[in-house]
């Protein structure tokens, strides 16, 4: 399904307060079965979120690049990491991250919202939003995060809030 990025920006602005309130409870005290019922709201999303027609990860965050992503996109273009991190990279000293110097993303096509690394992304992107990690709570912070930013995720935590209260 196509995403609508005003549309879910409005949701978000809305319901954003509610809905990390409900996984800060989800986390501190964590439902039976709430790994499998993960598995289960994951899929679902999946057939409703179109990824292809948001892309807003790649225009408004930056992955983490970790020294084994460095090596591989590195040698993707046939550079040395070193000369990889000096063209599109800043070291963030507060999180100890390698970062994008820029957004979006500058391997995002922005004409049709693919990756032009897409075989060789950073782990981090090909997690993305991290809504099938094992053990759901270690994620829940980052899911708290991520419902800003991704629709997938947004979805997610309104079908657990959903099948929770049910």
């Amino acid at each position: 399904m196509q995403v609508n990025l005003r549309s879910f920006k409005q949701k978000v602005r809305h319901h954003q307060k509610r809905m990390k309130r409900f996984l800060s409870k989800v986390e501190k005290n964590p439902p039976r079965g709430l790994d499998k019922l993960s598995d289960t709201l994951n899929a679902e999303v999946w057939k409703e979120v179109d990824c292809l027609s948001c892309a807003n990860c790649c225009k408004s965050m930056s992955p983490t690049f970790t020294n084994k992503d460095l090596k591989r996109i590195a040698a993707h273009f046939d550079i040395t990491p070193a000369e990889f991190k000096a063209k599109w990279l800043f070291f963030d000293e507060e999180d100890g991250d390698w970062m994008n110097t820029k957004q979006p993303c500058q391997f995002l096509n922005t004409d049709n919202n693919m990756c032009s690394i897409y075989e060789v992304r950073p782990a981090d992107c090909a997690g993305f939003p991290h809504l099938n990690k094992k053990k759901v709570t270690d994620y829940i912070h980052v899911h708290q995060q991520n419902i800003s930013y991704c629709p997938a995720t947004y979805k997610f935590v309104e079908k657990l809030e959903e099948r929770l209260k049910a």
